[in-house]
């Protein structure tokens, strides 16, 4: 007689819930946080040229032709890189490889979304720390962090969905003192800069990770990586396993990073142009959104659920947070190009105004 189903799956894992986000359809998308000017000129032509190769055979097994434009791009080793199917596969394999039984993961909070859980399916012990207030810029609570003594201690900079940066002098200290491995997430930091990757190798225990979903418009090729010591991207690597970037994905990254500078350049700036007139507006709103440094903007509101459903209802799709730790009901806004932003304007001020 073979075993019921709660005896042969982990304890962790059958209490957990797929990742799920409200992916239907609207006119204005500024829910995921996505380029919202699309795809780098060079990627797209390479489409319609894909040859049957790409599909066909199997990909490299650790995309060496990736890390080659990563390498050159960054200034550092290839092999102090490790890819992987996007930022968040990075980040499992890297809890996979460094979690320790009993062990746990240390994190501010509110954070990425994906860290507890990839926590919890790793039976690592969760220890959500509270960001600092307002008046210390929703810094990271470094001494918090470290009181945790985790195997694992995750930053997120600028943060998400906070949109908030980790100060430079609480990010040296905690890679100076975790007991653990430390994984720093930039997923957003081109658009502030201050990158730590180049200091990963000589930091010990410290690793950057970095994605293509963002400044470089390519969240549906699913290409993300990370940045360290050899040794600690060794065992990443060995956690991941092989072929997690297809041969298209590959194909296409290494084409923007190698022509399309320009291109990305001047998306992060109309970014942050956009975002500087867009953050008057809500003020003017009776808002008060929380400074950000990336290409979003978290707004508290009164109602996060009801107020989101009424911009869906006008064609305008945003991120709901209720209830959301420090801040209570939020919304997550992607910012894109002004024009983009300018054609929601009117749902933001019927939906969200306070005046």
């Amino acid at each position: 007689m073979s075993r019921p189903y709660s005896e042969v799956v982990r304890p962790g894992i059958a209490a957990m819930k797929l990742y799920s986000s409200n992916r239907e359809p609207c006119a204005i998308d500024l829910s995921d946080n996505t380029n919202q000017r699309g795809a780098p000129p060079s990627a797209r032509t390479l489409v319609p040229e894909a040859n049957i190769e790409l599909f066909a055979r199997y990909p490299n097994h650790y995309a060496a032709d990736l890390k080659r434009a990563i390498s050159a791009h960054l200034g550092v080793g290839t092999d102090e890189i490790v890819t992987g199917c996007g930022s968040d596969d990075v980040l499992d394999s890297a809890i996979r490889a460094f979690a320790q039984p009993g062990g746990a993961i240390a994190y501010p909070d509110p954070t990425f979304v994906m860290i507890p859980y990839c926590g919890q399916v790793n039976d690592l012990a969760l220890r959500p720390v509270p960001l600092l207030g307002p008046e210390r810029g929703w810094d990271v609570d470094a001494d918090a962090l470290l009181a945790q003594r985790a195997c694992i201690t995750y930053v997120c900079s600028p943060n998400n969905p906070t949109g908030t940066r980790a100060s430079a002098e609480a990010i040296e200290r905690i890679v100076a003192e975790a007991e653990g491995v430390v994984l720093l997430d930039e997923a957003y930091i081109e658009y502030c800069g201050g990158s730590f990757v180049r200091r990963a190798k000589d930091a010990g225990r410290l690793l950057v990770i970095r994605t293509f979903s963002k400044a470089f418009g390519l969240a549906g090729a699913r290409v993300g990586y990370a940045i360290g010591a050899p040794e600690l991207v060794a065992a990443v690597e060995v956690s991941r396993g092989p072929y997690k970037v297809t041969q298209l994905a590959e194909r296409v990254t290494v084409s923007a990073l190698e022509n399309d500078a320009a291109w990305v350049e001047g998306g992060i700036r109309e970014v942050l142009d956009a975002r500087a007139r867009f953050m008057p507006f809500l003020e003017r709103l009776g808002l008060k959104p929380i400074p950000s440094d990336a290409n979003f903007v978290l707004v508290p509101v009164k109602d996060a659920a009801a107020q989101t459903k009424a911009l869906r209802e006008r064609g305008v799709a945003v991120r709901p947070f209720p209830k959301l730790p420090g801040f209570g009901d939020a919304v997550r806004i992607s910012v894109g190009p002004w024009e983009i932003m300018e054609r929601a304007l009117p749902s933001f001020e019927e939906v969200l105004s306070c005046v």
